[in-house]
């Protein structure tokens, strides 16, 4: 009797193509494979350098820079206060925050068409302090990958001890460092150097702040690594439907490279292979541990680090640079160049509109702005025998850097506003402001149950803004 049951053998492409079920940091048991990046040379490498150099600058220095008295930069989310560009963004004006992230994302989608994970490599801060300053670091520390490895495997030796010592204790610093700049972007240099020089009992909460930020960037550079790129990083996920096979990515030279063989100095004796000598110098020194012989995969940050390793391969044996290199799929099956394609055409023109309505918002954004509402709960009150009136509660944002006293007069109806609590609402620079008012209109005015009106917010004679009401009265016609 015949066993019913078949068995697949896996073809010889199944096998080439199992590298895309596991990640390349997770072995077949899915316990995770440290990488041991080797120290990468070349033009590409020092080009990276120097722009680390520049983001370094930047980082370091935007808290202290100001514009109108005010932060550069600053996202204070415990108090939901942003300031961009020396303008200040309160909850009000969310809507602008949103459509300027939909822009960026937008942005961000038509770059990554175009040009590929070319911000991942380049200029990504995870990446930059990552390859750039804790690598560099551990290399000096350390030694290079050969010398990291053995040094994993050795036994707990004092030499050993003093160098993860030093090491470890070198990452918390850089990450402390990183942790107080990281948080005068959301509180402020101001308010960081208060945190720093007065009596800690003042200020617990900003101090555990700092003690968490510096925990959580010395563990993702300490330990986690690559892992924030290829698990947590949603970005890498979004190539399969960001790329197309025009997209501008860090390419394998299939078509040249293949057949591999290693190389030989018989020169006959490589007369039937390609250009790839098998020398695994691009794996080596890949800080994410793929093979980018195997083609575009969700690991690969574009951080050029197998261009210089190829190019130098290349160098050594006598052929031509660029078997690895900054190319479209087309580019590499049929030799065309980078076109800018429909789809790029349609995220252009959608940019080209998000762009301009977000523009637009800024221009006309007011710097007083506020909101007028009923008080819940409350009907119509009959004053005398000839008027009406209704309760009001006002919310004002002052985003200028001065104080302002504001008046109210009521800009399209006859009839008076009778402020609560004074004449004048005081709103302080960069506060909000609130307050109660009635509205007193006359019965003969009124002619239905609900009536826009238009309440005028002035700084002594000067209008600086009309908010919105409605101005609830009888059922009926007086």
């Amino acid at each position: 009797m015949e066993n019913s049951s078949s068995s697949v053998t896996p073809t010889n492409n199944d096998i080439k193509e199992s590298f895309r079920d596991r990640l390349a940091t997770v072995d077949a048991k899915g316990k995770r494979k440290w990488i041991f990046a080797q120290k990468p040379k070349g033009r590409f490498y020092n080009i990276r350098t120097w722009v680390s150099w520049g983001f370094f600058a930047l980082f370091f220095s935007l808290p202290f820079i100001k514009m109108n008295g005010r932060p550069l930069f600053q996202f204070n989310i415990p108090d939901a206060k942003f300031i961009i560009f020396g303008k200040v963004f309160w909850p009000q004006d969310f809507f602008i925050f949103g459509l300027a992230m939909l822009t960026f994302i937008v942005f961000i989608v038509l770059f990554t068409a175009a040009f590929g994970r070319l911000f991942c490599g380049w200029v990504c801060p995870q990446t930059i302090f990552m390859e750039m300053l804790f690598r560099k670091v551990e290399y000096l520390i350390e030694g290079d990958a050969a010398k990291q490895k053995l040094l994993k495997n050795a036994g707990w030796t004092g030499e050993k001890i003093r160098k993860k010592l030093t090491k470890h204790i070198a990452f918390f610093i850089l990450a402390f460092i990183i942790a107080n700049f990281f948080l005068s972007y959301i509180i402020g240099v101001d308010e960081l150097k208060k945190i720093i020089s007065e009596p800690l009992s003042e200020h617990l909460g900003g101090f555990f702040s700092l003690l968490l930020f510096s925990g959580v960037f010395y563990g993702v550079y300490a330990y986690f690594r690559e892992q924030a790129c290829t698990v947590i990083c949603p970005y890498g996920r979004l190539q399969s439907v960001l790329l197309d096979r025009n997209s501008m990515v860090v390419a394998y030279d299939y078509k040249r490279g293949e057949p591999r063989g290693k190389y030989k100095k018989v020169k006959t004796a490589e007369l039937n292979l390609g250009d790839c000598i098998d020398c695994f110098q691009c794996v080596k020194v890949c800080p994410t541990g793929i093979d980018i012989r195997n083609g575009t995969q969700m690991e690969c940050v574009g951080c050029t680090a197998c261009i210089d390793a190829c190019d130098k391969m290349m160098d050594a044996t006598g052929r031509s640079r660029g078997l690895i290199r900054y190319a479209s799929e087309n580019n590499i099956a049929n030799g065309t160049k980078l076109r800018y394609t429909g789809r790029m055409k349609f995220y252009t023109v959608l940019l080209v509109l998000l762009a301009g309505l977000l523009s637009f918002l800024l221009i006309t954004r007011k710097n007083v702005d506020g909101t007028i509402v009923r008080a819940a709960g409350m009907l119509y009150q009959e004053r005398g025998a000839d008027s009406i009136s209704n309760l009001y509660t006002i919310k004002v944002i002052n985003k200028t850097l001065k104080n302002i006293p504001l008046t109210l007069r009521l800009e399209n109806a006859p009839g008076k506003i009778i402020e609560v609590e004074g004449q004048v609402i005081q709103v302080k620079k960069e506060e909000q402001g609130k307050g109660s008012f009635f509205i007193v209109l006359p019965k003969s005015f009124i002619s239905k149950r609900k009536i826009n009106l238009e309440v005028g917010l002035y700084e002594g004679d000067q209008k600086i803004t009309v908010l919105q009401t409605n101005f609830m009265g009888p059922f009926s016609k007086f």
